[in-house]
């Protein structure tokens, strides 16, 4: 069964034109890899629940890249990050090319507009240089006094009662919250003040060494996601009391998962593995359903525009990569292939000789995820010397670092800083930390060739230039990170740099 709608000349279904359209609001999360959904036990998260109650969660959703401004541009183009030129990089200029879905809809009569982050960190300009509006019109003047003095000072819900107040009632809008959390840095220790208890947490990933500093640091993080999700709720009410809920498409997700050794900034399952929810009250058949098909980042356009009725050819935007889930919201069938998804990196922080990347490329199919790593001679955190730049410092990045001296404990430095094979795969659904790399296993080797085909297939039919041979490229592109010297400057001696969430003992010499 499929979705039929009439399609006007603007683009826009028939109904949608007499004033029917649904507003959006796309949540966005920053840095966050749990929710109480899908029962972790130490994070309380009931209005992300509940909008997972009243719509659908994703137990498979993932971003193709795990960190801020690569993800957030697949987010917002519907391409994968190799697949817009420097914008696949950390710190980045944002090429004029590639247009959002938040312009577009603005261009189609949306009122737009974010509060807190919307893309980044990095550089766009329009072609009079001046700042360009990936998200809309920023919403962040009206400060708070945060419960913790890790928390933005921003009032979310307070900048997004401001837009409802002043935007033309008659039009829809397309709104971006975007919280500053769980970013690092914490308030080491504020979640004593909410009562956690380092006894609340089941089970430490096996990537990390189990003791009080690893926990404490997890439960801070957990307090920053129980604000985001706070704030969420403000949002859901005010949209409530002025009757407009029902007829907002509410995306509820991450950019990737949690900022700590071998997760952010990676390609392992708990680097790209995001949660999401999305509710829709006039929209989703048979609320309440958990949904077992893989869905990407790149994936949330073609879906808002399917689900406001505008042709992708009529918004001026770069074809998008990704397929429209409308059919899983109705809880119908298009026979789409949704057993894949395509994951990569190339430079995020520096950190490394020349501000080189540490370029990747993965599949996950089925229940295995198959990794490429194209320059294994290169540190996949950064350089130890520059302060494995890859990985924002915090107490558990410490405590790993500690381990590298003790043969009992190293292995725990290995799997987040240690330099790796060219290839690895695991199997998620019984390894999902992936700590076993099965490449080695000759009764894998088919499975692992077979799935390295297919990537290197999809890549070239994408325009991948790393497929071509020109992956060197994103090393080319310039770096608008204020620390781009940093490597140049640390030989001469210099160590103050302007990255708060780098510690004086990440930095490491390596015999």
């Amino acid at each position: 069964m499929s979705v039929v709608v009439s399609v006007a000349a603007n683009g826009f279904a028939a109904d949608k034109v007499a004033g029917k359209r649904p507003n959006i609001l796309i949540c966005v999360a920053d840095d966050a890899g749990h929710a109480s959904a899908y029962g972790t036990k130490w994070v309380s998260t009931p209005v992300f629940d509940r909008v997972a109650r009243d719509g659908v969660l994703m137990n498979h959703a993932y971003t193709c890249n795990a960190k801020s401004a690569p993800s957030r541009a697949s987010m917002l183009t519907g391409r994968n990050s190799w697949q817009l030129e420097e914008a696949g990089n950390h710190w980045p200029a944002f090429p004029l090319k590639f247009k959002t879905y938040p312009e577009a809809l603005a261009e189609k009569g949306y009122v737009v507009g974010y509060t807190g982050k919307g893309w980044g960190p990095g550089v766009a300009l329009n072609a009079d240089s001046t700042e360009r509006r990936l998200t809309g019109k920023p919403w962040n003047k009206i400060k708070c006094v945060p419960p913790t003095t890790g928390i933005n000072k921003i009032d979310y819900a307070a900048n997004f009662k401001a837009f409802l107040a002043k935007r033309d009632g008659s039009k829809p809008f397309c709104f971006w919250y975007g919280a500053r959390e769980p970013h690092r840095k914490y308030e080491y220790r504020s979640h004593e003040r909410f009562g956690k208890q380092i006894s609340d947490i089941d089970s430490v990933p096996p990537y990390w060494p189990d003791n009080e500093t690893v926990r404490h640091d997890m439960l801070d993080y957990a307090v920053e996601i129980e604000y985001f999700d706070r704030q969420l709720g403000l949002m859901l009410q005010m949209l409530e009391q002025s009757g407009e809920l029902d007829n907002t498409i509410v995306m509820v997700l991450s950019d990737h998962n949690m900022p700590f050794p071998r997760c952010k900034g990676q390609d392992y399952y708990e680097s790209v593995h995001i949660p999401m929810a999305v509710m829709w009250r006039d929209g989703i058949v048979n609320p309440g359903r958990r949904l077992d098909e893989n869905i990407c980042v790149i994936d949330i356009v073609p879906t808002l525009f399917d689900a406001i009725g505008v042709r992708e050819s009529d918004t001026g935007m770069m074809p998008v990569t990704g397929r429209s889930f409308m059919d899983l919201l109705k809880d119908s069938d298009r026979g789409v292939d949704r057993d894949f998804v395509l994951l990569g990196r190339e430079r995020h922080d520096v950190g490394r000789p020349d501000d080189q990347g540490y370029p990747i490329r993965g599949l996950i199919r089925g229940d295995y995820l198959y990794i490429r790593n194209y320059e294994p001679g290169r540190w996949p955190a950064c350089n130890p010397e520059t302060g494995y730049m890859d990985v924002d410092g915090s107490p558990t990045k410490t405590e790993v670092l500690k381990t590298r001296h003790d043969p009992a404990t190293r292995h725990f430095w290995e799997l987040s800083f240690g330099k790796r094979d060219a290839e690895e795969l695991y199997n998620i659904k019984t390894d999902p930390a992936c700590v076993n790399n099965l490449i080695g296993d000759p009764a894998m080797k088919p499975l692992a060739v077979s799935m390295a085909v297919e990537m290197e297939s999809r890549l070239k039919s994408e325009g991948d230039p790393r497929m071509s041979g020109h992956g060197d490229v994103f090393d080319r592109y310039p770096n608008q990170c204020p620390a781009r010297q940093f490597y140049r400057r640390w030989k001469t001696g210099e160590r103050n740099i302007p990255h708060a969430w780098i510690n004086d003992s990440d930095f490491e010499t390596i015999e």
